[in-house]
């Protein structure tokens, strides 16, 4: 399997994250607990941005940053350790979720710190993972032959990925987890209140993402696609052209375009989608 592009821009429930080229990290939005901090990070190769569903009407989140050398940043709401990464080594990938962080290490193991009240952080015994993600309780792991583990908050079936194969990414969302096939098609499993997992007549979709009650997909012409809850219009992404990464936060979508300007829809109050002026994002 081939490896996975890094996450260079990262969506949170209020604000968002931009990886430039030159391994230094921009972000804009709710500040209320210093996740936007990250001015004096360098050296960093992939980003992520803790989430917080709608339903939680505040600003707690975290900003987690992977260095070039393996090592991991973390700044933000460390209530419950998910910014006590400082010892972490030999990490490719990471992921954020709203009290958890995740991280991916060389040798295909997971480690995870922070909550673990719904058992999301339970992946010491996952094997030959190559990529990770985190939804707001729970963690999905993408093994190297197209299989998926998930734990964690299963209530709304959300874990129930176990029969899913040739998948070759994977998001997750509030309550639900989406797995794009190397098909180019999209399956979804978990909480459908808003449509979010209404993605089965997607095709050629290169790229996910999950926000807390919408899914993304990006296209291979570079177009992107949304469904679910449009409520702040953050599935009003139809028009975006030329689109070469995409992210999800709460209630807003992130789109990176091929020049290295951003373009973003959605909620906005906290100006997380006030990313017109960043130049220079680093192309996956």
């Amino acid at each position: 399997m081939k490896s996975r592009p890094r996450d260079t821009i990262a969506a949170g429930r209020r604000h968002t994250v931009g990886l430039k080229s030159d391994g230094t990290v921009v972000a804009v939005g709710d500040n209320a607990y210093g996740q936007c901090e990250v001015s004096d990070w360098c050296d960093i190769v992939e980003i992520a941005a803790g989430n917080v569903h709608m339903a939680t009407n505040t600003g707690n989140a975290h900003t987690v940053g992977l260095k070039s050398n393996g090592t991991v940043v973390a700044v933000g709401w460390n209530k419950h350790g998910q910014c006590d990464v400082s010892d972490w080594g030999n990490i490719v990938a990471v992921a954020a979720g709203w009290r958890h962080t995740i991280g991916l290490r060389l040798d295909g193991k997971v480690v995870a710190v922070g909550r673990n009240t719904e058992g999301q952080c339970n992946v010491g015994d996952w094997r030959d993972i190559v990529a990770v993600a985190a939804g707001d309780w729970h963690t999905v792991g993408l093994t190297s032959n197209g299989s998926v583990m998930a734990a964690g908050n299963n209530r709304y079936d959300q874990c129930n990925v176990r029969d899913w194969s040739d998948i070759i990414a994977v998001a997750a969302g509030y309550l639900h987890t989406v797995g794009l096939t190397s098909d180019g098609t999209v399956v979804a499993v978990g909480n459908n209140r808003h449509g979010q997992c209404n993605v089965r007549d997607w095709r050629g979709i290169i790229a996910i993402a999950a926000g807390s009650y919408h899914t993304v997909g990006l296209t291979s012409e570079g177009v992107v696609v949304a469904t679910g809850d449009n409520t702040y219009d953050q599935c009003n992404v139809s028009s975006w052209r030329n689109i070469v990464a995409i992210a999800a936060g709460c209630a807003h979508t992130v789109g990176l375009h091929q020049d290295g300007t951003v373009v973003a829809a959605g909620d906005n109050t906290y100006g997380q989608c006030n990313v017109r002026d960043w130049r220079d994002i680093q192309i996956p």
